[in-house]
């Protein structure tokens, strides 16, 4: 799948999660009731969906997130540490020089300059694999 497919599906399906969100009112107030606000579990089935249309998998658990160093995930960017794996994705689909693969990982997740005292190939590694186990096995 191209990269502007993958773009493109993903970018319909978060926007089809942020309709949804907005309610169906013709009022314009927010919704207030359960019944009709998009539920949590909808808005991740939705998620869910928009990632496998873009040929990713399910959104990555706490647990695979942390597996390496806690700290690797700025507090309150899980998003961006995400974002920043599914990058990592490309790489992995274009490149196969692993030690190259390494200071890519360590640079795209600033652990080079944040964390200088995990910066190494051990930890990068580390990284990688994961990124690639967890958010694109298919690579």
């Amino acid at each position: 799948m191209n990269a502007r497919l993958t773009i493109s599906a993903l970018a319909a399906g978060l926007l089809a999660v942020t309709l949804a969100a907005c309610g169906s009112g013709s009022d314009d107030k927010p919704a207030t009731s359960t019944s009709d606000a998009v539920s949590q579990a909808d808005r991740e089935e939705a998620r869910d969906a928009a990632r496998k249309a873009a040929g990713l998998p399910p959104e990555p658990s706490a647990t695979a997130r942390y597996a390496i160093d806690p700290r690797i995930s700025k507090p309150g960017k899980d998003d961006q540490t995400v974002s920043r794996g599914l990058t990592q994705c490309g790489s992995i689909k274009t490149t196969t020089d692993r030690g190259r693969l390494i200071k890519l990982t360590l640079e795209r997740f600033t652990i080079d300059t944040r964390l200088p005292d995990i910066s190494n190939e051990a930890t990068g590694g580390k990284i990688l694999d994961v990124v690639h186990k967890h958010l694109c096995p298919d690579f």
